[in-house]
């Protein structure tokens, strides 16, 4: 993270959604945050934090991309401490019990609660 007012923020999305992707670079983008992706394919995200576990300061993951889920991804971000957030447009019940601990965006969300997931993620990163 740069800067010790929070901006600068590496963020990785993963997102399959195109239209929401933007969106949601774009909110990252104006809350002084950098977008790492977005992604759309787990695999591709699981190869870039694979290759660069230093290159994002936290995650705002999409629950379900392209029919599969994402808790392989959160798996190595939790192993490697990338904090992240899951997106999804379905309530709590959707999100499998042993993951529900974690920050969660339900869709659609606004930039109000983008900014509150970003104040609880900053203060996971690692100094």
């Amino acid at each position: 993270m740069n800067g010790g007012d929070g901006q600068g923020l590496r963020v990785l999305l993963l997102e399959d959604e195109a239209l929401v992707a933007m969106l949601m670079e774009d909110m990252l983008t104006d809350l002084g945050c950098v977008p790492v992706g977005p992604f759309a394919e787990l695999a591709e995200a699981q190869a870039f934090v694979r290759a660069n576990p230093q290159g994002m300061d936290a995650a705002i993951i999409d629950i379900n991309v392209a029919g599969y889920p994402s808790y392989p991804l959160a798996q190595m971000l939790k192993e490697t401490n990338v904090p992240f957030a899951f997106s999804t447009g379905y309530d709590v019940s959707g999100i499998e019990p042993e993951w529900r601990q974690y920050p969660w965006l339900r869709k659609p969300f606004m930039m109000p609660d983008l900014e509150q997931v970003l104040a609880t993620l900053r203060s996971s990163v690692p100094a």
